[in-house]
């Protein structure tokens, strides 16, 4: 087997960044394959960015065996992480002997919220609207959510929002806005809720588009003034049909890396406001996400690269964590996790590769991370 240079170790944080040693990311995965006496139920792990370490947290307590929760949202507030609402579905083998498929069982408006500092889990008001694939995202403290399905099979999002306020426990329900929308992302930027891309349509106002009542809008985000409590339609923000996989706020930038069909298109893309456009990260290209190493035999000329199985990516101070997974081909039962870092305040030589980790099963992710700063 061969492999890149040897990877570098985290480094760390300049003097006016918190370091780095003071986060922890936290991420929820589930078996990717049927396993005998295997628990398929989701479990929440924790990378430490400063040590370049996974430790196991413990699986989401309220599910039943087998019983794997998608759809839902995974946010931090201080050192409480936040488990929101999601589809509960259960995995069954399919048609083909190897074949494995989620089975869909209900919408939960559930939330629980885990405390990092003394390992507990506690209930917390539910959701007034049950929901999946929605936005959600967090701004003053509060957790915003909007949009995202309530019902299973339907091809129709909603356009219902409602925050959260942990000091009260307790949801308020917002204006909607303009689109229903599902499938899309929240971030919270230059102190406005930014619910970006996905599948969104706007109903139509006049009698005489009763045959068509919706137009689409896939391509546009909403802005929601906290102050204002009004919601803003943006058209073209995102620019593709295809719904976004993830963005983050770095300082005053937002960033992806891709879609939810292609998760990491070989660079980072940063979004201009002024021109209302994504404009490619110089020095952002990077291969290293599609194929880390290389299955390389002196035996053999060639042999093909290992499969990437998930991306997602955490902001910590001025730079990108990609938490990645990738199945090692011909290799059962075994599958590599690998955190890229890309310093988004880097003129030349921005990423860094860690040191994979070996792990047993493939793992699917079932919700993207949060990061939590840790006292």
């Amino acid at each position: 087997m061969g492999s890149l240079p040897p990877p570098s170790p985290p480094r760390p944080s300049p003097p006016h960044e918190t370091p780095v040693s003071d986060y922890r990311v936290y991420a929820s995965f589930c078996p990717r394959e049927l396993t005998p006496n295997t628990n398929m139920s989701n479990s929440i792990e924790c990378y430490d960015p400063s040590n370049n370490t996974w430790s196991f947290v413990g699986s989401i307590p309220s599910l039943s065996e087998n019983h794997v929760l998608k759809g839902f949202a995974m946010v931090a507030i201080g050192e409480s992480v936040y488990i929101i609402g999601g589809r509960l579905c259960q995995k069954e083998v399919g048609h083909g002997s190897d074949d494995v498929i989620d089975v869909d069982l209900e919408v939960l408006p559930t939330v629980l919220r885990y405390d990092v500092s003394t390992n507990v889990w506690s209930n917390c008001a539910p959701l007034s609207i049950p929901r999946f694939d929605f936005a959600c995202t967090v701004c003053d403290n509060k957790i915003y959510v909007a949009g995202g399905q309530c019902t299973l099979g339907s091809a129709r999002g909603i356009s219902s929002a409602e925050m959260y306020d942990p000091t009260i426990d307790e949801w308020t329900s917002l204006p909607n806005m303009c689109t229903l929308r599902y499938k899309c992302v929240g971030v919270t930027w230059q102190g406005k809720i930014h619910v970006v891309g996905g599948f969104a349509e706007r109903e139509r106002k006049t009698d005489s588009d009763r045959m068509f009542p919706y137009t689409m809008e896939r391509s546009s985000a909403e802005l929601f003034n906290t102050c204002r409590g009004e919601w803003e339609l943006m058209v073209g923000m995102w620019q593709l049909d295809v719904p976004p996989n993830q963005i983050v706020a770095v300082g005053d930038r937002l960033f992806s890396s891709g879609d939810c069909l292609n998760s990491w298109k070989g660079h980072i893309e940063a979004y201009n406001g002024k021109l209302n456009i994504w404009n490619i990260v110089n020095g952002s290209h990077s291969q290293t996400l599609s194929s880390p190493i290389s299955m390389l035999d002196a035996t053999e000329e060639y042999s093909p690269p290992i499969q990437r199985q998930y991306l997602t990516m955490a902001p910590i101070g001025t730079h990108l964590y990609f938490l990645a997974g990738y199945r090692i081909p011909g290799e059962f039962n075994r599958s590599l996790s690998v955190v890229h870092m890309f310093d988004t305040s880097a003129t030349v030589d921005g990423w860094r590769s860690f040191e994979p980790i070996q792990d047993q099963g493939e793992k699917e992710l079932c919700s993207h991370c949060c990061v939590v700063q840790v006292s």
